[in-house]
């Protein structure tokens, strides 16, 4: 028998597939490539529901690889199912449907699926206060090809934000204790993995539960012998808090890359929809982040078109986002989330103002990746590489995420070596190095 996934959305998505894979491999089902016609007796979605957007693809992938394969089981889990269990179970082509709150009750009702013929819907319900449910015991073995392995430590946000869906997919904060982080990274580690990814839902949050702080998972990492790189996913930037951005900036192995959500750079903006900081808190962050560091990166997600966003407010986000000269930003248009308080806020913007200011967003912050990438021409950088290129280049990236494509006569796939940064490349999206 054998199942192909696919995953849709953010690096704990991936990580939570991956364990999923490791869990069905242990039944003796060959896990196979991604692809719609493969010929899978068992196609497993791990859906995303941050925007609109994810749902629909979500959908389009459930009804075109039903149709393509007939005869196979289709599961859906992941957050669209735990945020709208009605609108999931409406979609007939899925024959297994889960949520997010236990990835290893998967193969299980696969296998009553196979046994019994029946449609099975198990979504537990969200857990908070006194019964809140504790951290899902996965640990992952095998990041498949991957040179970086990811490891989630944390689940869950409380924080509320007016526009997100989240802690309604996800539920309450919930952490890995320190030492089942250790044992993982030991593993990943002994197995030839350099590079960590730590990843949350809400990164900072970390240890809220445990008694502990982001600080302590990060130095319990960066202990791991073998482990040469240990990177941060997105975090929220009002938690990052002085005392800890100088702690972390002694540990010579943790990344300065720094993903600090913004999603506006206007106050008023800010406040509808809910965020805990302003645009003063958060230039103090990143100034103390680039203070405390040796050529950090920072990198961002900025939202266009927020509901009673005008040109004024997006003026505002405009002039901070080129002020603060982010290394690299994802732009994307706000999407109204029923179940949310900015889905019924007054002043919703038409796609069309929407489909603008995007543009200008991304022209504003492309410019400022440029630079930041301009700046690294004549730098001595470590490169992990990762990948082969159809025109002969080894693609890999710094410390500070910088992308660079080198050309090398053996494999270097998987190490760790020593370049110079030469220029950027025609595209402005990766910078052209020399092996030392």
């Amino acid at each position: 028998m054998r199942a192909a996934f696919y995953t849709l959305g953010c690096k704990v998505n991936q990580y939570e597939t991956q364990i999923m894979e490791q869990q069905f491999s242990a039944e003796g089902i060959d896990v196979i490539e991604i692809s719609e016609n493969s010929g899978a007796d068992i196609y497993v979605i791990n859906s995303c529901t941050v925007t609109a957007t994810g749902d629909k693809k979500t959908r389009q992938l459930l009804r075109r690889i039903k149709r393509q394969n007939p005869e196979s089981i289709v599961v859906l889990t992941g957050c669209f199912p735990q945020a709208f269990p009605e609108a999931a179970e409406g979609i007939l082509e899925a024959d297994v449907i889960t949520g997010t709150y236990n990835r290893a009750s998967v193969i299980g009702a696969v296998k009553e699926r196979l046994a019994t013929g029946r449609r099975i819907i198990r979504i537990a319900p969200l857990q908070r206060g006194k019964e809140r449910a504790h951290f899902e015991d996965m640990r992952a073995v095998s990041m498949n090809e991957r040179t970086r392995a990811f490891v989630k430590i944390q689940d869950g946000c409380d924080r509320f934000c007016s526009y997100c869906i989240i802690p309604t997919a996800r539920g309450p904060v919930r952490s890995k204790p320190l030492k089942e982080i250790q044992e993982e990274l030991t593993l990943l580690a002994e197995k030839g993995y350099q590079e960590a990814v730590l990843v949350g839902i809400n990164l900072p949050c970390y240890g809220n539960d445990l008694g502990l702080r982001l600080l302590d998972a990060v130095k319990t990492a960066c202990s791991v012998p073998g482990l040469k790189r240990v990177r941060l996913g997105s975090l929220e930037p009002e938690l990052l808090l002085p005392g800890d951005i100088a702690e972390m900036a002694k540990m010579p192995t943790l990344c300065p890359q720094f993903h600090l959500s913004l999603q506006s750079g206007c106050d008023a903006t800010l406040k509808r929809m809910n965020r805990h900081y302003d645009t003063a808190e958060y230039s103090q962050i990143v100034d103390n982040l680039r203070a405390a560091f040796t050529n950090p990166s920072i990198t961002t997600d900025i939202m266009v078109g927020f509901p009673g966003e005008d040109e004024e407010e997006f003026k505002q986000s405009l002039a901070f986002a080129e002020k603060t000269a982010f290394a690299k930003a994802h732009i994307f248009m706000y999407s109204p989330r029923p179940g949310t308080r900015a889905a019924q806020m007054p002043g919703q913007v038409s796609n069309a103002c929407k489909e603008k200011r995007s543009a200008e967003m991304i022209a504003v912050t492309e410019k400022t990746r440029r630079e930041f990438l301009q700046s690294q021409t004549g730098r001595l950088e470590q490169v992990l590489f990762e990948t082969d290129t159809s025109n002969g280049m080894y693609h890999g990236y710094t410390c500070n995420y910088t992308p660079v494509e080198v050309p090398a006569l053996e494999d270097i796939r998987g190490q760790i070596r020593n370049v110079r940064i030469t220029g950027m490349t025609a595209d402005g999206q990766a910078c052209f190095a020399s092996v030392e």
